[in-house]
């Protein structure tokens, strides 16, 4: 049996027992489940930083998702502090790379 001790998406148990094949998991508490997001972010971000594939930057927002829910924030409320912050500080559409200040 293979081991991969991580979080995975909520279908994959699935995909594996349709498959014929024995998944053994657990359901994580809420702390461990914010633990298992960070960790999930990491390795999606390395991933996308290897293949600067589209699908991995999918995965990126998809676990970013998943811990504003462990938050309860909802995604309404996040793309509200996404704006503001756009609005006051500006985004990075134009190119702009800070070599010094003063």
């Amino acid at each position: 049996m293979k081991t991969y001790n991580k979080l995975v998406r909520d279908k994959i148990v699935d995909i594996i027992e349709a498959d014929g094949r024995i998944a053994k998991y657990r359901i994580l508490d809420n702390d461990e489940y914010r633990q298992e997001l960070n960790k999930k972010l990491q390795e999606e971000v390395k991933e996308y930083l290897e293949d600067n594939n589209i699908e991995e930057l999918a995965d990126i927002v998809e676990v970013i998702y998943g811990i504003l829910n462990s938050m309860n924030v909802t995604i309404e409320e996040f793309e509200k502090v996404r704006i503001k912050k756009q609005e006051e500080r500006g985004a990075f559409k134009k190119k702009v790379y800070l070599e010094e200040a003063e």
